[in-house]
């Protein structure tokens, strides 16, 4: 027989162990939401049709030196705009029949069962929105999340528009690109590719650098390998968050790879500038359990609202075609 009250603890039980954001669940697994946890990367947002994006473009032209008299500008200059990302939906069911509820209770428990189901569905939506994120947002129909591969392009000046914004018209909305393809040998223009891109994506010294850097793993190893035995790094609060030994330093970016990065790309990227925005109160949200009429079976659903999203694309850059 069905118990009226168990979708209800099982639904607090799983807000108590996931949370209600990102912050609470998902930075510890996979190393650009780790990235993006400590830097404020992500924006939650109490709704609308898209996700909207304000922008500063330009500056003020009518700044001069003048003298005395001079007439000052009163030009109305627009240094202003916005972009605008759809939201992208994510779902998943674990379900339980009344067979193996039975099965696995009392003496017969080996282990519990549907904690066991709702971990594996929590772990399966970190790696489906882990895995878009390296994508180019046309994945499951274009259902998926506006990825690297749209955000941080291998050719950033074609007529194609990011976020509303026709990155081909408008140059302050391209993101930085060059190729690390090898001379010679494996890897001899790959550091000066990585130099460029990341002055490319910077302004002078202040903090407007890329803070992360993420690759495909024989990128990361062909990377590893140029370096010195001194110029290896690792810090505590990076060991603290699980990633001992498993990031190295490039300038002021920690560097990691991900196995749903692109082969051949390297990414660098400022949470300041690339958010992961999500729908409060729609995040890893559990939904009413159902009890579908024809079958004897509990459906636990569980669903999230989310988009990448940036706020300076040109802070942006890729390495591409490592070898």
């Amino acid at each position: 027989m069905a118990n009226p009250n168990a979708g209800q603890r099982v639904t607090a039980n799983w807000e108590a162990v996931v949370g209600n954001s990102p912050e609470d669940n998902i930075n510890n697994d996979y190393w650009v939401f780790y990235q993006l946890s400590k830097g404020n990367g992500f924006l939650g947002l109490s709704g609308g049709d898209y996700v909207a994006i304000p922008l500063e473009y330009a500056l003020n032209t009518t700044v001069s030196s003048y003298s005395d008299t001079d007439t000052i500008s009163t030009t109305r200059v627009d240094v202003f705009d916005r972009a605008e990302a759809q939201w992208k939906e994510y779902a998943g069911t674990a379900i339980l029949s009344d067979l193996e509820a039975d099965r696995n209770d009392g003496e017969g428990k080996v282990f519990g069962l549907l904690p066991a189901k709702l971990e594996n569905l929590k772990n399966s939506m970190r790696s489906a929105i882990n895995t878009d994120i390296f994508g180019d947002g046309t994945g499951n129909g274009s259902k998926a999340l506006t990825g690297f591969q749209a955000l941080i392009p291998t050719d950033p000046t074609t007529s194609t528009s990011v976020q509303a914004i026709n990155q081909s018209t408008f140059t302050f909305w391209r993101s930085k690109q060059t190729s690390g393809t090898k001379t010679t040998s494996a890897g001899d223009n790959l550091r000066a590719a990585m130099r460029s891109i990341y002055n490319q994506c910077s302004n002078g010294m202040g903090d407007q650098h890329p803070s992360v850097a993420v690759t495909d793993r024989a990128s990361f190893e062909l990377f590893e390998g140029l370096l010195l035995a001194n110029e290896r790094f690792t810090s505590k609060e990076e060991a603290d968050g699980g990633f001992m030994n498993e990031n190295l330093k490039f300038k002021g970016a920690k560097l990691a790879y991900d196995v749903a990065c692109l082969a051949g790309a390297l990414y660098f990227f400022n949470p300041k500038f690339l958010k992961l925005a999500y729908k409060k109160g729609s995040w890893f949200k559990m939904l009413d359990p159902v009890r579908p009429s024809n079958q004897t079976i509990t459906v636990y659903p569980v669903r999230s609202m989310c988009q990448l999203v940036t706020t300076n694309r040109r802070r942006l850059g890729c390495v591409t075609l490592i070898t």
